[in-house]
């Protein structure tokens, strides 16, 4: 990553959680917090890790990217329109009854979306199914699954994890976004699934534990994803949820509340403040 792609990506990260914030807002619903905690993640991986081309988003080699935690679509939603895949004004659509763009995603509609998600703890099944098959039709794309800290709750999480190691699912990467909080609260409260590096390594899983908003930790991170042989790579980001707007940072009460004008207006400014350059 050289330093214009390092301001590239930062800058795309700032309009992902613009677009948040925008959608949320248009929607007067959807899940802004933990869609905020992994911008930098999607900027990166769309910018500088994932082959994927818009202009022909089924092509059997690209690379699939499976957004288990997807009530946090509008991240996903952001970097697709900004990357090409569908027009940016879309986005004000979320939600609506006659958008493609659902509080979900869903691979049927939505140009870019690999796999639906949302009842969590599946997409990353789905995830193990794509890699095992690019390792049976002798294909070299990659298979990235996002999963969520409360996520990582359900059982069916781990079957696939013990599924991944068996099979030597070495062009898997599982993503975990730590923020500390689902809707209820904070996860060692609820059910805590700690310790993460730990858990994944008795799996058989190669671990990488990282900050998940710095883009140097996140692009050694992937880099050495692609270096394991043999078995599967989990990398497990230390993130805050509602990471960029101030009142949405460390609150469990923004997993799926959208803002208000005032609270919008905000946010907003709290974001072009700090990037100026999006002011243009």
């Amino acid at each position: 990553m050289t330093a214009a792609q390092k301001r590239e990506i930062e800058t795309l990260a700032a309009r992902i959680r613009l677009d948040i914030l925008d959608e949320t807002h248009a929607a007067k619903s959807g899940h802004p917090g933990g869609s905020l905690s992994i911008a930098d993640l999607m900027a990166y991986l769309y910018t500088c890790e994932l082959h994927v081309n818009p202009k022909d988003p089924h092509d059997p080699d690209r690379d699939r990217l499976v957004l288990s935690k997807g009530h946090t679509a509008p991240a996903l939603y952001s970097v697709l329109a900004r990357k090409g895949f569908f027009p940016p004004e879309d986005l004000l659509t979320l939600r609506k009854i006659d958008s493609d763009l659902q509080g979900h995603p869903d691979m049927k509609k939505t140009p870019g979306v690999d796999m639906t998600s949302g009842s969590l703890g599946q997409g990353l099944s789905a995830a193990c199914g794509m890699a095992w098959a690019a390792k049976k039709d002798g294909r070299a794309y990659r298979t990235y699954a996002i999963i969520g800290d409360g996520e990582s709750q359900e059982g069916q999480i781990w079957e696939a994890c013990m599924f991944a190691a068996h099979y030597k699912l070495d062009n898997l990467c599982v993503i975990l976004d730590w923020n500390g909080l689902q809707i209820d609260g904070a996860i060692e409260e609820v059910m805590n699934p700690t310790p993460y590096r730990e858990k994944f390594e008795s799996f058989g899983f190669h671990v990488v534990c990282i900050d998940g908003h710095d883009l140097d930790s996140i692009e050694r991170a992937l880099n050495e994803a692609r270096s394991v042989k043999g078995k599967p790579t989990a990398i497990v980001m230390k993130t805050i949820k509602g990471k960029g707007v101030s009142y949405m940072e460390n609150q469990a009460s923004w997993h799926g509340n959208a803002p208000n004008d005032e609270l919008y207006a905000k946010g907003v400014e709290e974001i072009l403040s700090a990037h100026p350059e999006l002011r243009a």
